[in-house]
């Protein structure tokens, strides 16, 4: 955190509407195989509809580092913890400069390690129908979306159970200053394994025993004039 910009995560909140929530938050790739181990999310409470990509909207929390930052890559993989691919896609460069021109402490290969924390606190939220974690991280537009989405599942009775087995990678695909906003889209590829149980604990979409590499492209906002670090997710979506 701090000058570090590590992320500034309130509470980023949201699972994958599983494989529903999947149109919205991403798409199954192929290349499964079954789980070597069961890790992190716990099995979410019931709650399970369709989200719709959200759209712009206000500004809300997920700060990425700031500090003296050195200039972009474009490009060249890094290795994270893990070995995770981050990198400044050759379509993002101009935006990524133009961010840095107008806040000279956005470091993109940071702010990818911010945005994947974001991400995995979101997905968890989201799967145990936080609402209240996911509001103050999300803009008005997407928060409708992911409490839609949850108040659904509960109306059906339905558990959403997403674990996040780790991720592959989260390269920058866009980036631009919209006015005074910095707004930067994160390609993420990542492996889960997502199942939806009805109120009798049957299986009615997914399956435990697979995992499923999943692609997303999420949009985060931050007011560059502002002396706030932290940036909003407003805007999730598939990728292709």
């Amino acid at each position: 955190m701090g000058n570090n910009y590590d992320i500034i995560l309130i509470g980023l909140v949201a699972v994958f509407l599983i494989l529903r929530l999947r149109s919205v938050l991403g798409k199954r790739t192929g290349n499964e195989q079954p789980p070597a181990r069961d890790p992190f999310t716990p099995p979410a409470p019931p709650t399970t509809p369709r989200v719709g990509d959200a759209s712009q909207g206000n500004d809300n929390v997920v700060p990425l580092p700031t500090a003296n930052a050195p200039a972009p890559r474009q490009s060249s993989p890094t290795s994270g913890p893990g070995g995770i691919r981050a990198t400044v896609m050759p379509t993002a460069t101009p935006g990524v400069a133009a961010i840095r021109a107008a806040d000279p402490a956005f470091e993109p290969i940071g702010f990818t390690g911010g945005a994947r924390a974001a991400f995995t606190a979101i997905v968890e939220a989201f799967a145990r129908g936080d609402t209240g974690s996911l509001k103050p991280l999300l803009d008005s537009a997407t928060y409708s979306s992911f409490e839609a989405a949850i108040r659904g599942r509960i109306e059906r009775n339905e558990t959403a159970e997403t674990t996040l087995i780790g991720f592959e990678a989260s390269d920058i695909a866009a980036a631009e200053m919209q006015g005074p906003n910095a707004v930067v889209t994160v390609r993420f590829v990542s492996e889960q394994i997502n199942v939806v149980r009805n109120a009798d604990g049957q299986i009615v979409d997914g399956n435990p025993n697979e995992v499923q590499k999943v692609v997303d492209l999420w949009t985060f906002r931050r007011d560059t004039t502002s002396g706030d670090p932290n940036w909003q997710l407003i805007k999730t979506e598939s990728e292709g």
